[in-house]
């Protein structure tokens, strides 16, 4: 790549712990990190807040538009205002592939996602980093876990929130997030090419964390 001097590229379904063992990769290993995720969910919530449907068209395009969103060192500004605890809920949860799904707003974000891999070593994570955004990144992982591993995950971390929700509740929206993520046009989620897999069902946090770090470690000092 050109223009960056490492890119790691973690791709996987929800609740597969992207996030979680991507964010403290990067601080392991003391490489930039791009939540990806966080800026769906933002663009979601911003259309969702201003009833637009989740559907291609003029109203569509001048929505997207109107709206700024601006990455932090540790959070986003949407519309000028910092966003964290309202793009994690249930209702976004499971609203956010709706809009993911929209070429319009993939393309919106293409362009930030990728300006990010233009200063230093970068840890991204998401559904197309490694087929999309960035394609020639210099390690590609796809992360895995078993749908029920991914429900439990989540269920304790909506908790933790004090989300009242079940995990019947949360294990239906993970699958239906895994149809529609899986069936889209526009950058359907799948392993990239030459990217290595790792299952983290039977992991810990720590043993996860330490996997991936020796993968991308191995791979930057090569």
């Amino acid at each position: 790549m050109n223009c960056v001097s490492f890119v790691a590229a973690i791709d996987g379904p929800a609740g597969a712990g992207k996030s979680t063992l991507a964010r403290k990769v990067a601080n392991l290993l003391r490489m930039r990190y791009l939540d990806t995720g966080a800026l769906y969910r933002a663009l979601a919530f911003s259309l969702y807040s201003s009833q637009v449907s989740p559907e291609e068209g003029p109203e569509m395009e001048a929505a997207i538009a109107g709206i700024s969103v601006e990455i932090l060192e540790n959070g986003l500004l949407l519309n000028g205002k910092e966003v964290g605890k309202e793009i994690r809920s249930p209702l976004v949860d499971s609203i956010v592939s709706s809009y993911a799904a929209l070429p319009s707003v993939r393309k919106r974000l293409l362009s930030i996602q990728r300006e990010q891999g233009k200063h230093g070593s970068l840890v991204a994570d998401g559904r197309d980093m490694g087929t999309v955004v960035f394609p020639d990144a210099d390690v590609k992982i796809f992360l895995t876990a078993s749908d029920e591993v991914r429900a439990k995950r989540r269920l304790l971390e909506l908790r933790e929130r004090g989300e009242d929700v079940t995990y019947e509740e949360v294990l239906q929206t993970i699958r239906e997030r895994d149809r529609v993520d899986s069936e889209r046009s526009t950058a359907p989620l799948r392993k990239a090419e030459g990217a290595i897999e790792v299952n983290t069902d039977a992991l810990s946090i720590e043993e996860a964390v330490a996997a991936l770090a020796s993968i991308i470690s191995k791979r930057k000092g090569a």
